[in-house]
């Protein structure tokens, strides 16, 4: 079972970065925590590797009703989107939130999951039609 949803723009990483967070927006995502691997990894143990970003996107109704339904549901939260240089494209991923109801094994959790997929879907839905066109 494949557990991210993904993407692949032909834009640089900075622009599908600054889109990526304003298509998230778009769909009620805030991004909680910011992860610059990269920077990170050079930092910390000296070694080189390509852009590498992971932003921590919550959309706070959604999460709410996650928790409400299971307090460890927290232990997923929040919706990881990882924004990455491939080559000559930009690979954007997020975890798929049916991830959630599956680890969980909760009917309610499945709802939620199924809105925060099509609000996902949708965000990298708009990278694509704005920075491939």
């Amino acid at each position: 079972m494949g557990y991210d949803r993904t993407v692949r723009v032909h834009a640089g990483f900075a622009r599908t970065v600054a889109a990526a967070r304003e298509a998230l927006a778009d769909q009620g995502f805030g991004v909680l925590t910011e992860i610059d691997v990269a920077a990170t990894l050079k930092a910390k143990l000296g070694r080189d590797m390509e852009d590498y970003l992971i932003l921590g996107a919550c959309n706070p109704q959604l999460a709410e009703r996650a928790l409400d339904a299971d307090r460890n549901i927290g232990l997923l939260l929040p919706c990881n989107v990882v924004i990455r240089a491939e080559g000559s494209q930009t690979v954007v991923q997020a975890l798929d939130p049916a991830t959630m109801a599956t680890m969980t094994g909760l009917d309610t959790i499945a709802p939620v999951a199924d809105e925060a997929t099509r609000r996902l879907d949708d965000a990298l839905a708009t990278l694509v039609a704005e920075l491939d066109r």
